[in-house]
C-alpha cells in the first residue's frame, strides 16, 4: 500500500523544515512587489521582484540574510498562509491549507526541481529586478487586477 506524499498528509504546521521548504516551487511571486488598492482592498501585483531574487532560477540570492537585508521580506509560516491574502492561487502552501492538489508541475509532482521554471509557471524571464528599478516608478509597474504573473496575461 502507497503511502499519500507528506503535502496530502500533514498540515502546514505538521511539516518539518525539510518539507516546508520542499513545498516552495519557486516560482517567485511571493517576492513580486505587491500594493493594495486603498479604496477596494485589492492587491496589485508589480512585475518587479525583490532585488534579492535571481531572476533565472527564482531563488533568493541570499536566503539565510534576506530579512536583515530586504526589511519588506515575510517570513511564511503556516498561521501566516493562512492570512495572506496575496499568496497566488498556484502557492503550493495555500494550496495545502486549502485542502488543494498541487499541480503537476510542481517539482514535488513532476520529479523535476526546475519543472516550475521549465513549464513558465516561475517569474524567470519575466519580472524585473528590483536592483535595476527606482523604488519611485515600482507603483508604475502595476500588473492588471488579478494577474500575478506571466502565464495568466
Amino acid at each position: 500500500m502507497d503511502e499519500k506524499p507528506f503535502w496530502e498528509r500533514k498540515s502546514l504546521e505538521e511539516l518539518t523544515a525539510e518539507e516546508w521548504e520542499a513545498l516552495c516551487d519557486g516560482c517567485g511571486r511571493c517576492c513580486l512587489y505587491k500594493f493594495r488598492d486603498a479604496d477596494s482592498g485589492e492587491v496589485l501585483y508589480t512585475d518587479v521582484a525583490c532585488r534579492l531574487l535571481d531572476l533565472n532560477l527564482c531563488r533568493c540570492a541570499d536566503y539565510a540574510n534576506r530579512f536583515a537585508l530586504e526589511p519588506g521580506c515575510i517570513r511564511l509560516d503556516a498561521a501566516g498562509v493562512r492570512l495572506l491574502d496575496w499568496l497566488p492561487e498556484s502557492c503550493a502552501y495555500r494550496r495545502v491549507a486549502l485542502g488543494r492538489p498541487l499541480p503537476d508541475w510542481h517539482p514535488l509532482r513532476s520529479g523535476d526541481p526546475y519543472s516550475t521554471l521549465r513549464t513558465g509557471h516561475s517569474v524567470a524571464g519575466w519580472a524585473l529586478s528590483g536592483r535595476d528599478v527606482p523604488e519611485e516608478v515600482v507603483e508604475d509597474r502595476l500588473l492588471p487586477p488579478g494577474i500575478t504573473g506571466p502565464e495568466e496575461e
